[in-house]
């Protein structure tokens, strides 16, 4: 196995770039400005990438060399803590390093254009013919971009020791059938093993510690089961509203834009057998194992396990907000939902029993993404029930984010003369554990996607998976056989979210 097949290599081997060239379709767009051109910068801060690495901007908007390397500097510099510290890195990329063709990417000049530049660096900066294509463009030009590669041959490597490489964005189609028709034209023009399907969220380093905690462990893997865990809890909660983002939220919705990637992803990381090996291969079969056992609820199933909301005007940190349907870019009218919640079921020997209870939102109380696993009671309690009043069933909380890190919840004695039992918890915080500084989730997958490490890239039966779960109630959303319930901003969500859970006892988090 080579370093690149296993995302948790030893820390003694440098993961270091291969000559390369970045090329970025929507490269005036608010992705690269915000995400890609920081991480490209930490990357070079950090040395893991070659002296030629060169990255070359495709997209509408007129502008020369200079004015792309200058407009993106200054993007950077706006969000970034590297200040003086960075400016060698660009003075370097001055000379060659960042260039930009401007045209539609429907014309085939476009890319005759991006293939003269292409040859040009690697004749300049000695990048080897090898490319890394990011597709950060809106999901209705993927095929369009797809396709116009094909036709200019830039999709195949010019030999055998190159590589092409082709990053595309979230959201991977709109619903089953639309994900099918655009894998068929992505390997049309890529082969599979090309094609890394990006989820920034499994770029997380706490994402990723989910496999740690679980498999380097002997102590949580025995119990991290159906006969120990009595429900499971993923929140995924937003404090801010949409924003800027109106207009595109009418054609996504939280299902879209937050369940059918982000949920999953880390539903099957919480929920998958541990694998035979630990490369790219054996961590993503198991994923599609875990996904494949998620039983798909039926339409009566999902009005009774279901439940979808769109936020109202508000309070939140203090302050009025709007509701969702007096964003700008939104009908006045929408049945967009802005929160979704969920209980699903798995069909497997580990977790039969075992609810799952998801539930994602704009404008909660707090931003929080984490995974809680709450254990069962204690079969009998040798003392009396008075002295417990204080005890909640003992709790594993993984905290992906704003508060990264591991909470554990159990008895403990309260001090003083009576015997009282509370609940208490234990904190793993990452920050305070450790002194490396970590990176973030944009700057680990580029560096994956140019080693070739898709460990933490979504493959093609992955995404069928997802959507195979989602789709029933995507279905059941668009033809109106689910109300739209209210919420205040501010507040958890509305009360049939509550009641989701209620009914069967148990109640959500209040992280």
């Amino acid at each position: 196995m080579t370093t690149a097949d296993n995302p948790l290599a030893e820390a003694t081997v440098e993961r270091v770039a291969p000559p390369a060239v970045l090329v970025v379709f929507g490269a005036s767009g608010d992705l690269t400005s915000r995400k890609l051109m920081p991480a490209v910068e930490n990357l070079a801060l950090r040395r893991l990438l070659p002296p030629g690495f060169s990255v070359v901007g495709v997209a509408r908007t007129e502008m020369d060399d200079e004015e792309f390397l200058d407009r993106m500097q200054a993007s950077v510099k706006e969000s970034g803590e590297n200040g003086e510290e960075a400016r060698h890195v660009w003075e370097g990329f001055g000379h060659g390093g960042f260039r930009y063709v401007a045209g539609d990417y429907s014309d085939p000049e476009t890319f005759k254009k991006l293939k003269d530049v292409l040859d040009e660096i690697d004749e300049q900066r000695g990048t080897a013919q090898n490319r890394l294509i990011y597709l950060a463009t809106p999901p209705e030009t993927f095929p369009v971009v797809v396709e116009g590669l094909a036709r200019c041959g830039l999709n195949r490597p010019a030999n055998d020791g190159a590589f092409v490489r082709i990053v595309i964005e979230k959201p991977y189609g709109r619903d089953a059938r639309s994900a099918e028709k655009l894998d068929a034209t992505v390997h049309q023009a890529f082969a599979e093993n090309q094609v890394y399907r990006i989820d920034h969220y499994l770029g997380k380093e706490t994402v990723q510690n989910v496999l740690a905690l679980r498999f380097a462990n002997a102590i949580f893997e025995p119990i991290w089961n159906r006969r120990y865990i009595n429900h499971i809890q993923i929140t995924v909660a937003e404090q801010l509203g949409v924003g800027y983002r109106g207009g595109f939220y009418e054609n996504a919705g939280a299902l879209r834009d937050i369940v059918q990637n982000h949920v999953m992803q880390v539903l099957a990381l919480t929920l998958m057998e541990p694998p035979a090996t630990f490369d790219a291969g054996g961590i993503r079969d198991e994923k599609v194992k875990a996904l494949r056992a998620v039983d798909v609820l039926s339409p009566d199933e999902v009005a009774h396990n279901v439940v979808r909301g769109q936020y109202r005007s508000g309070w939140v940190q203090g302050s009025e907000v709007h509701g969702y349907r007096d964003e700008e870019g939104v009908d006045p009218h929408s049945q967009t939902e802005t929160y979704v919640a969920m209980r699903l079921k798995v069909d497997n020997w580990r977790w039969a029993g075992v609810p799952i209870y998801v539930r994602t939102g704009k404008y909660l109380p707090k931003r929080v993404t984490e995974v809680a696993m709450e254990f069962n009671r204690v079969p009998h309690l040798p003392f009396a029930m008075s002295q417990a009043e204080g005890l909640e069933p003992d709790a594993l909380v993984l905290r992906i984010q704003p508060d990264e890190g591991i909470t554990l919840r159990f008895g403990a004695k309260v001090p003083g003369q009576a015997f009282r039992v509370r609940s208490v918890s234990m904190d793993f915080f990452y920050g305070a554990a450790f002194l490396e500084e970590t990176p973030e989730a944009y700057e680990r997958l580029l560096l994956d996607a140019l080693l070739g490490d898709p460990t933490l890239f979504i493959r093609s039966d992955e995404v069928a998976q997802a959507w195979r779960i989602v789709d029933p109630v995507l279905e059941a959303f668009e033809e109106g056989d689910l109300p739209l319930a209210r919420y205040e901003a501010g507040t958890w969500g509305p009360p049939e979210a509550d009641a989701l859970v209620d009914r069967d006892g148990r109640r959500w988090r209040k992280p």
